[in-house]
């Protein structure tokens, strides 16, 4: 694979997990959530490693207990 191959193999995966972040970022919103760190991994997306990470961030004992109480509204078979 040449340099150019390996560049755009990249550049395809970065975009597939910026398309995934602003997903998520879209669905935590419509439960009323924002992870205001969330984004794209840069070291982990500049490699040419196996995959692009996504960073998650710290969030607020509130934001965790709305995550938790989406969650398990899920897990109980409510919410969608």
């Amino acid at each position: 694979m040449t340099t150019t191959d390996r560049r755009r193999v990249t550049a395809g995966r970065v975009l597939e997990a910026e398309e995934a972040v602003e997903r998520l970022r879209e669905g935590l919103a419509g439960v009323g959530i924002t992870l205001p760190s969330l984004r794209v991994d840069p070291v982990s997306s500049a490699g040419s490693g196996p995959g692009v990470l996504i960073e998650l961030g710290r969030c607020n004992l509130d934001t965790v207990r709305r995550l938790s109480g989406v969650l398990d509204g899920k897990a109980a078979g409510h919410g969608g």
